[in-house]
């Protein structure tokens, strides 16, 4: 039930304020008064509003500061200004203080509901969009609390908020795509978009047009112009997985995009200038493939402002219960049944096993043991037959 506050120091206006809400039986709205600025303060900092119906002028305080206040103490209700002296400067100035909108008084009904509506339906999808958000930030999550983990959670913290770029590495399957995915939602780009590039994944020959994008009729398929990932990715994160599969031409061109945070379609002669925070990845020992001449040396030290090493699921084995934990939750989720416990013989036989797969292994282990297990709890013969 949506509630909505009217701070009006004229009781006549509250009274018919209130009338006009109550009846819009549809919206069921719960509907609180305050007489003034400051008790309608009060009320907002002791109890949670949708809408906020504020007049500008008014006794002890006035509406303006009223909305100053609450929105530099973070309160999320949406206000609705209200005068009989308004004027475009005052809507202008209300606006920029956090204000949804401003009503002339007396308010014309239709415009009043349709100013009430919008603002609700901008509750709902702001809320809507807090709870997708969460749902991703979930599947992101890095689950554990060993030392190892903890090191990584830390350069994390510290490293997220800064423009410098990341090379993570770590065996396959030890999740260094969240930790990209961390940094990305812990930086001041996370309101921008995330593009992943699985480098070894891409034949050699289409790496350049993925990455760059090209021109209309470059080459023979080339049928139309495409935008490449760098250009995809602007004002966010692009995540260059598997950076030590790439081949000899594009790692040139990225090396230049990075220097000069410009690029070149295939095919094309202009330059474009890009802005994208570049985090890369690899389970390869890039020095000895710098020896070995398969990766450049220049590139390596432009990409590795921080390295961030993501320790095998084998030197983190104290983090299994915690993964099983939530594994068996997103399995239940997934398939819509009560999620299956697992007990302390076969969690000890989890931790003594070796991980050669990692944190993908033990996911695809936990699904099997969901699937063939009969019973609600899983124990340790079902472990030692379906490991």
């Amino acid at each position: 039930m949506p509630k909505v506050l009217l701070i009006e120091d004229e009781a006549s206006i509250r009274a018919v304020l209130k009338d006009i809400l109550k009846d819009q039986k549809e919206l069921k709205l719960e509907v609180d008064e305050a007489k003034d600025g400051q008790e309608g303060l009060a009320k907002l900092e002791n109890s949670a509003y949708d809408v906020v119906f504020c007049d500008v002028k008014m006794p002890k305080m006035d509406g303006m500061e009223v909305l100053q206040q609450a929105k530099a103490k973070g309160n999320p209700a949406t206000f609705i200004m209200i005068s009989a002296h308004g004027t475009t400067e005052l809507a202008v100035d209300a606006t920029k203080l956090g204000a949804f909108d401003f009503l002339q008084k007396p308010p014309d009904l239709n415009r009043l509901l349709i100013t009430l509506r919008n603002a609700l339906d901008k509750n709902n999808l702001v809320r809507e969009t807090k709870i997708l958000k969460k749902k991703v930030s979930g599947k992101y999550e890095i689950i554990g609390n060993s030392a190892g983990l903890m090191a990584v959670k830390q350069m994390i913290e510290k490293v997220a908020p800064t423009e410098a770029r990341v090379l993570i590495t770590g065996p396959n399957g030890a999740g260094k795509e969240l930790v990209a995915r961390q940094l990305h939602e812990q930086s001041t780009r996370n309101q921008g978009p995330f593009i992943e590039v699985n480098c070894a994944a891409i034949p050699s020959e289409l790496i350049e047009s993925e990455l760059f994008g090209h021109e209309k009729g470059s080459f023979t398929s080339a049928i139309k112009q495409k935008l490449g990932k760098f250009e995809q990715a602007e004002g966010g994160t692009l995540f260059l997985d598997e950076i030590g599969d790439m081949g000899a031409a594009a790692q040139a061109k990225v090396l230049r995009a990075l220097q000069e945070n410009k690029i070149t379609r295939v095919g094309g002669e202009k330059d474009i200038s890009v802005n994208v925070r570049v985090i890369a990845a690899t389970n390869k020992d890039l020095k000895k493939e710098i020896e070995e001449n398969r990766f450049r040396e220049d590139l390596y030290h432009r990409l590795s402002v921080i390295v961030i090493k993501v320790p095998a699921l084998n030197d983190r084995l104290d983090d299994i219960p915690a993964l099983t934990e939530k594994f068996l939750a997103d399995i239940a989720h997934d398939y819509g049944n009560k999620k299956k416990e697992i007990d302390k013989e076969a969690l000890a036989l989890l931790k003594s096993y070796k991980w050669t797969g990692n944190i993908r292994e033990l996911r695809n282990v936990v699904e099997r043991l969901v699937i063939m297990s009969d019973g609600p709890v899983i124990g340790p013969e079902e472990v030692k037959k379906y490991l």
